[in-house]
């Protein structure tokens, strides 16, 4: 999830929020099995190394909320690839590379529908749970990243390249975390964030910045395209509200396969 808020970084958004929120209540129904062996914090998977508090269980059960608030807003996409009216609204309230790019497309072959407020007001909604990952950070470190990199071998070896990298780059890191590519980079540099001491309030500016200034390419790239994009982009207005079906199934697919490998290890 590059930590995308397109389609792709909606998806891994889910992904990473339910199997957290199902870790926590699987722990919590099985506590008193495991509690002969170990206290039910001390299971593996989960980002603390000490006994949670509050804060801690706070923190982990919102990535239940930010799934089910997440899988809420996926029709919305749809909603608004069916009217081009409604492509500013859609990137004001999603801040969707798709959606963005979209309104470019139709501004480039005649159309004169806004583009600056829903760019900035898409800034505000692309970062609206980053908040949430350098709270993980400032709590556990870089434990979230070890439950992330737990998924697999891929994942572990994606972290471990984003992380060098980030380290290196500090604050700049930002200026990475929403490149269109399929590596967690702004899971990573969000995490190290809140892990190394950043205050919020500078996180939250610099994350705009960035989440702001990285739609505007892919606006200026659909103006450019103009009319041989908008006849693609009539084409996957039609397909749109099966695509968000395809997405929940994959989610949750992901997630029961996952929790069927746990029940079975």
């Amino acid at each position: 999830m590059g930590h995308n808020i397109g389609v792709v970084g909606v998806v891994l958004l889910l992904r990473r929020g339910f199997i957290a929120f199902a870790t926590v209540n699987q722990v919590s129904d099985e506590s008193e099995v495991q509690q002969e062996e170990q206290e039910w914090w001390q299971a593996p998977g989960m980002p603390w190394k000490d006994k949670p508090g509050k804060a801690d269980i706070w923190c982990l059960s919102l990535f239940g909320i930010v799934f089910v608030i997440s899988l809420l807003l996926l029709p919305i996409r749809a909603w608004a690839l069916a009217d081009q009216a409604r492509y500013p609204w859609g990137v004001a309230l999603l801040g969707s590379n798709t959606l963005v790019t979209a309104l470019g497309v139709v501004n480039g072959v005649g159309a004169a529908l806004p583009f600056v407020w829903p760019i900035l007001l898409g800034g505000i909604a692309r970062i609206k749970f980053h908040a949430l990952y350098w709270w993980a950070g400032s709590l556990w470190g870089r434990g979230y990243l070890d439950m992330y990199a737990e998924q697999s071998k891929r994942a572990a070896r994606n972290v471990a390249k984003v992380e060098r990298i980030a380290k290196k780059i500090g604050p700049w890191g930002f200026a990475l975390a929403y490149l269109p590519i399929p590596l967690p980079i702004g899971l990573v540099v969000f995490i190290l964030a809140g892990a190394e001491g950043m205050k919020l309030r500078t996180f939250l500016i610099l994350d705009f910045i960035a989440a702001t200034l990285w739609m505007v390419p892919f606006y200026y790239l659909g103006h450019s395209l103009g009319e041989p994009a908008q006849e693609v982009l009539e084409v996957y207005a039609k397909f749109a509200n099966y695509v968000v079906i395809a997405l929940m199934v994959f989610v949750f697919v992901g997630i029961f396969r996952k929790q069927s490998k746990q029940k079975a290890a």
